[in-house]
């Protein structure tokens, strides 16, 4: 009963041009896109088994002569085709499956296919030897001199009926037709035209000049039309191919379609087709299996160096039949060659001394000749192949001497009856794999499995690739090296059970792991065995808790109201106290943290070493201070925005007060290394809890004038004073400045613009948070109860005493004032967490104050009993929507005061 593939099928996936394909026959699909395929029936007898292993996938011509490529790929894997427009046109490709690798040229179990696109000459030139430099713009031929025509196409891949037609250029006229060149052919998507005929043109030349110039156009008879370019719809091409006027040869051959020439050079791509393989590496540690590599994706730094391959395959004694042995190694050469295109193959056949020197030149010959019938028989391109026949190796005639029949049996004589087979191919290097884990000290079993791991392809002559597993640590007593494609190894961390105090371990993911170096490697992959192919280290798995508290014995504020005098003195020694810790004198505080380590799980994941690590101190700590000092400078975060002072309640009846709270924290945190999905990294996990009451509370007045006014008399600090406050003071002071000469005016006003500040920010943070991981854990419970509010006022009183006649007596007049600005601004509470990997992990708070945008409102009314009075004393009336200052964060204004970032650092990166 019949197995193996019966149908395969479009899978549904690329684009198919369906009037150009027939269902179950042919399959016309658009270019440079990938179109799929899969098995679509199998044979009665074909075993479930055999439908789950491997297809080799063969893509050859349409009449089964000659393979173009064949892969071998999981059963289950659909086959991808892409044709670039460059091989699209009438050539077609015959597509089959294969359980066995062999093709079947019985029946039909394939598929046609072909690409379809436009028709473009992308390119042209002319040259003097096939595929040689282009020549147009430097030299001239002569007439009855060979040239060599090359065009690159799109769409006509196939092809091999086109007609060349040679235009004659001639200024100011229409160009003629000198010659038609039919049946051209296009190989690979190439036009590549030998013309040794061009002395025919020379009679077709109507007043020939000293140095003509030729073009051509490329006529495709199918639909009697000629062919464009790409870019211009032009369907001129070649210009131009210039002669002198000057006859060097009379013969005329036919033109001659040659192939394409290649480089000679194999694919580089990264797709690999070698026997001598591997395709998955997977490492499972005891609870998860990690696959590292899979048939050579997502390597880093991939590398294939050239490597010249001779294969050599030995003959009997005057014969130039393959050996039985000599056709298996040939095949695997073949299966290799076939996954391959492009590079040429030489065979090279050799003969001993014994016989006639002729004889042995055309017994070489014979034997190159059948290795080279042997791989075109197996569906090798022909064109690839470079047979020679080399005759004998230091060659003799003399019967007494090296050429005689007693010799035919020693090795020399032997080695030389031979085919030497020679190709180049691309190896494979790349960087080292990297896996890390997080272990105890003591050994867990590791497993490494290598998937459809094979060398008896091997192609290397000396030191082939073995089947084996190769395992170095400075742990083992010795390397571990099995034949094998599955092995056990053991896998620990280097902190040791009996430590009582692991803190160089304090940072688990910035301490020495253990190695170790694996070892895998084929012609596929990794071919260099120098180089290592995985390398898994692994980090202890200890992990820290800590706790830490602060309460500050001291206040943090000194608050100023309408005091008794008794008072003042306390006042200025609470002042100069936190002046001096400033300078490094610090307030006293409880203090106190709790650290534990525990590491070396078990199987149940319970810690085995919990040792403790607790401490409590009293003593004063600096850093701790930099934190407390910023938010003591907080006002001036402030005021170096809003330009203002502050206040002391100058001409207003709330008292001034400035508090700044201290805070009680609480903090605890747990963390450890953590490694990333695929375990190409390691970092660190943290978790930590956060309770402040408060972290920031306040309450601030500041004076926007910096001003006093009593009595018509101005102290301005033009350098603090905000620059809307002033304005508007100066336009109360200029008005109350004007007077009359005769009169005595005398006015009193007090005026206030005040910023009122009040808030506090306090609640919970608790938090995961890992260095390598997208994924995060976090709660932010702060609340924050902040107000912000423009406060203002103006007493202003006068009298204006006019000096009247003697007949008149003393008028008075009353100037009545108010003045309102008033605005309620909102203030954005931030907080972020974020983690440094130079600095450590610190919380910043963010301050945010809206823009204050007051409507100013000033109304002065003069009112006199007498009418007479001077009119340039005009009532003012000034409502006005005024900006007093623009939008500003308090504790970005608070780094550019202090010279510091205002970031509460939780955790500091220890750098080795």
């Amino acid at each position: 009963m019949a197995k193996g593939v019966k149908r395969i099928k479009w899978t549904g996936d690329g684009k198919v041009i369906s009037n150009l394909s027939t269902p179950n026959k042919k399959i016309v699909i658009h270019p440079d896109q990938y179109v799929a395929f899969e098995v679509d029936l199998w044979h009665e007898g074909t075993p479930e088994a055999d439908k789950k292993k491997t297809l080799t996938w063969i893509l050859q011509d349409r009449k089964k002569k000659t393979i173009i490529v064949q892969r071998v790929q999981p059963a289950y894997a659909p086959k991808k085709i892409s044709i670039p427009k460059a091989l699209c046109g009438p050539f077609e490709y015959y597509l089959e499956a294969s359980i066995s690798g062999q093709r079947d040229l019985v029946n039909h179990t394939g598929l046609i296919v072909s690409g379809n696109c436009p028709t473009r000459i992308l390119s042209s030139k002319w040259s003097i030897t096939k595929d040689g430099k282009d020549v147009r713009k430097d030299h001239f031929f002569n007439y009855g001199e060979t040239v060599y025509l090359k065009l690159m196409t799109e769409g006509l891949n196939g092809h091999q009926n086109l007609s060349i037609d040679i235009f004659r250029h001639l200024d100011y006229q229409s160009d003629p037709l000198i010659y038609r060149y039919t049946s051209v052919d296009v190989i690979d998507g190439e036009i590549n035209l030998e013309i040794k005929s061009t002395n025919t043109w020379y009679p077709k030349l109507k007043y020939i000049k000293e140095k003509e110039e030729f073009y051509i156009k490329v006529f495709d008879p199918s639909n009697r039309l000629y062919i464009p370019d790409e870019k211009y719809n032009d369907t001129v091409h070649a210009r131009f191919l210039r002669i002198n006027k000057k006859i060097v040869s009379e013969e005329i051959k036919p033109p001659k379609n040659l192939s394409p020439l290649k480089n000679g050079q194999p694919e580089k791509t990264k797709e690999r087709f070698e026997l001598c393989k591997f395709e998955t590496i997977s490492i499972t540690e005891p609870s998860k299996t990690t696959l590292l590599f899979n048939n050579g994706e997502n390597l880093k730094n991939a590398s294939n160096p050239k490597i010249p391959i001779t294969k050599t395959i030995f003959f009997e004694f005057d014969k130039y039949g393959i050996t039985s042995d000599a056709k298996t190694n040939l095949n695997n050469v073949l299966q290799y060659l076939l996954g391959g295109q492009h590079s040429y193959i030489k065979i090279e056949g050799h003969a001993c001394v014994i016989g006639k020197e002729q004889y042995n030149q055309k017994l070489s010959q014979e034997r190159s000749d059948a290795v080279k019938k042997l791989f075109v028989d197996g569906g090798l391109d022909p064109n690839r192949i470079i047979s020679t026949g080399r005759g004998e190796v230091n060659p003799t005639d003399n019967k007494q001497g090296r050429d005689n029949i007693k010799h035919k049996d020693e090795k020399e004589y032997m080695e030389n009856r031979r085919v030497d087979v020679t190709f180049d191919t691309f190896g494979h290097d790349a960087q080292t794999i990297i896996y890390k884990t997080i272990r105890s000290s003591h050994d867990e079993n590791f497993t490494l499995e290598v998937s459809e791991y094979e060398n008896k392809a091997c192609f290397r002559e000396k030191d082939k690739h073995k089947k084996n597993i190769k395992i170095n640590s400075l742990e083992y007593i010795k390397a571990i090296d099995k034949v094998t494609n599955k092995l056990d190894f053991p896998v620990k961390s280097n902190l040791e059970t009996w430590n009582p105090a692991p803190l160089q371990y304090i940072w688990p993911a910035s301490s020495t792991p253990n190695l170790y170096d694996i070892h895998v490697h084929s012609c596929r992959y990794f071919s260099n065995d120098k180089n290592i192919t995985i390398r898994v280290m692994a980090y202890p798995d200890i992990k820290w808790k800590f706790n830490f508290y602060v309460n500050l014995s001291n206040a943090l504020s000194i608050k100023w109201q309408k005091l008794h005098e008794s008072k003042h003195d306390e006042l200025r020694k609470k002042a100069l106290k936190l002046a001096n810790e400033q300078k490094g004198e610090y307030t006293e505080v409880d203090f106190g943290v709790s650290l534990e380590a525990n590491f070396d799980k078990d199987e149940n994941g319970k810690y085995q070493k919990t040792p403790d690590l607790t401490f409590k101190y009293n003593e004063k700590i600096k850093s701790l201070f930099s934190v407390i000092s910023s938010v003591k400078k907080i006002s001036q975060g402030i005021t170096t925005t809003t330009k203002g002072k502050l206040s002391k309640g100058i001409g207003r009846k709330l008292p001034f007060d400035i508090t700044l709270n201290a805070p009680a924290v609480f903090f605890g945190s747990e963390w450890e290394a953590d490694i990333n999905n695929n375990h190409s990294e390691i970092g660190t996990k943290i978790k930590f809890f956060l309770e402040a009451k408060p972290l920031i509370e306040l309450t601030l007045v500041i004076d926007l004038l910096s001003l006093a006014v009593q009595a018509g008399v101005a102290v301005v600090t033009l350098g603090s004073g905000n620059a809307l406050a002033l304005e508007v003071f100066n336009m109360v002071r200029s008005w109350a400045e004007k007077g009359y000469e005769t009169e005595n005016v005398v006015v009193n006003f007090k005026m206030y613009i005040d910023l009122e500040i009040k808030g506090s920010v306090s609640g919970l943070i608790d938090t995961t948070y890992s260095t390598i991981k997208d994924d995060s854990e976090a709660n932010f419970n702060l609340d924050s109860n902040i107000s912000i509010e423009l406060k203002s006022g103006l007493e202003l009183k006068g009298m204006v005493v006019v000096i009247g006649t003697v007949k008149k007596p003393e008028l008075e007049g009353h100037i009545e004032g108010t003045f309102k600005a008033s605005a309620k601004m909102g203030l954005t509470s931030g907080h972020s967490l974020k983690y440094n990997s130079q600095i450590g992990v610190y919380y910043t708070p963010t301050l945010k104050v809206d823009p204050c945008v007051g409507q100013v409102i000033l109304m002065i009314k003069v009112g006199f009993t007498y009418k007479k009075v001077s009119s340039d004393w005009k009532p003012v009336n000034y409502n006005r929507t005024r900006t007093f200052y623009d939008e500003f964060d308090i504790m970005e204004n608070l780094g550019k005061i202090t010279g510091y970032k205002p970031q509460i650092l939780f955790w500091e990166k220890k750098h080795k």
